[in-house]
């Protein structure tokens, strides 16, 4: 098992050989291939809000209650003449005016419109000199740098990660959950994406609360199947399964898996095959933590092989671990499933990636049996139990 880089890593600075597990005779699980410089994941983005919704205003034509005007006519009383009928008045028709008479009102009321115009003019005049201006926009060529606060320029300060005293450790192991894994055929590559998919929802259920604990939200792990084995023809084992941090993605080696399970029986293989992918998540979770980007880095500047070998035992060691604590978690495992996992995985075959056999067994049996994850604490641990 194994954290492989995408197509962008460059190879680490020692030509380590991939050792796998060993078991039964066959050589086994995991074989890392780790990215030198992993690209840390941006916290996710916070929601932005929508904001509060429109005030509910009146429809600007709505009637808004006051008094209604209502024209009354009236009714003029009818009226007769009772005197008979009286011959039609006649007047002569009024004189023509002289062409003059009449002028000084009509030029008074036109002085008097003009006035008027005059004074709404003034008043819109005056209404637009005392009205509020925008500031004018700056001339062209004008430094617009001096507006800006240059401390806004600055790059936040770079998260500090300690690899032996993370917040990781305090958190208490998580609480079990059910996981309704399916069935496994292991001839059918769809059955296998089918349970790789369903540990890793189940993982991700398993975690969930110490990510929650640490205000981490990290993506959820990919599963994908490969008919392709990544291991070199003279390579003294084989890769069943590697994590790849550029992709958040697990992807399980069907070949070689198909190879070591010839040497499980039929009512071992998921609880096996889970073990699996604990030990795969478990990087995820170092990751997702900042541990494993850090440990990357100290392998990468590791100025000799015996150091960078031992920084990666430590880590794989670390992953071990948190798949005991993972399957602790689950209540379809038992005490006696772990001996049985071990029995598979970790009962012979020392590998100087992984540490010792004795070792891998003994970092599986402590995540199942502490009370805090302070118990998967493998760079704290004294030599002996990281070879």
């Amino acid at each position: 098992m194994e954290n492989r880089p995408g197509p962008d890593h460059r190879q680490p600075p020692f030509d380590v050989p991939p050792v796998p597990y060993a078991s039964h005779g066959v050589q086994g699980p995991y074989v890392p291939s780790h990215p030198e410089h992993p690209q840390a994941q941006p916290p996710p983005q916070p929601e932005q809000p929508h904001g509060p919704p429109s005030p509910q205003g009146r429809h600007p034509h709505a009637w808004d209650g006051g008094p209604r005007q209502h024209h009354d006519h009236g009714h003029q009383p009818l009226t007769w003449d009772t005197r008979g009928p009286q011959p039609p008045a006649w007047a002569p028709p009024p004189s023509p005016r002289p062409p003059d008479e009449g002028v000084p009102g009509v030029v008074f009321g036109a002085v008097t419109a003009g006035a008027v115009a005059a004074t709404a003019m003034a008043a819109s005049v005056l209404m637009v000199v005392q009205g509020p201006r925008d500031d004018p926009a700056p001339a062209p060529g004008t430094d617009l740098s001096t507006h800006y606060d240059e401390a806004l320029l600055d790059r936040p300060a770079p998260m500090e990660v300690d690899l032996v005293e993370h917040p990781l450790y305090g958190v208490p192991m998580p609480e079990a959950v059910d996981c309704d894994l399916p069935s496994l055929d292991t001839s059918s590559d769809e059955s296998w994406l089918e349970f790789s998919t369903a540990a890793g929802e189940c993982l991700d259920t398993v975690w969930a609360p110490v990510m929650e604990d640490l205000g981490l939200r990290p993506e959820s792990v990919d599963f994908e199947v490969s008919t392709d084995s990544p291991d070199a023809d003279n390579a003294d084992g084989y890769t069943l399964a590697y994590y790849e941090i550029d992709h958040h993605r697990i992807t399980v080696v069907l070949p070689n898996v198909r190879e070591l399970g010839e040497n499980v029986p039929d009512s071992e293989q998921e609880m096996v095959w889970l073990a699996l992918m604990g030990h795969e998540y478990g990087h995820h979770v170092q990751y997702a933590t900042g541990i494993l980007p850090v440990t990357h880095d100290l392998r990468r500047d590791a100025e000799e092989e015996t150091e960078e070998l031992d920084t990666l035992r430590r880590t794989e060691l670390q992953a071990e671990c948190m798949a005991g604590v993972a399957l602790n978690s689950i209540s379809e495992i038992g005490a006696g499933d772990l001996e049985t996992i071990n029995d598979h995985f970790n009962s012979g075959g020392d590998l100087e990636t992984h540490g010792r056999a004795a070792n891998r067994a003994f970092w599986l049996e402590q995540g199942w049996a502490q009370d805090t994850v302070a118990g998967c604490n493998t760079y704290e641990a004294e030599q002996r139990r990281v070879t």
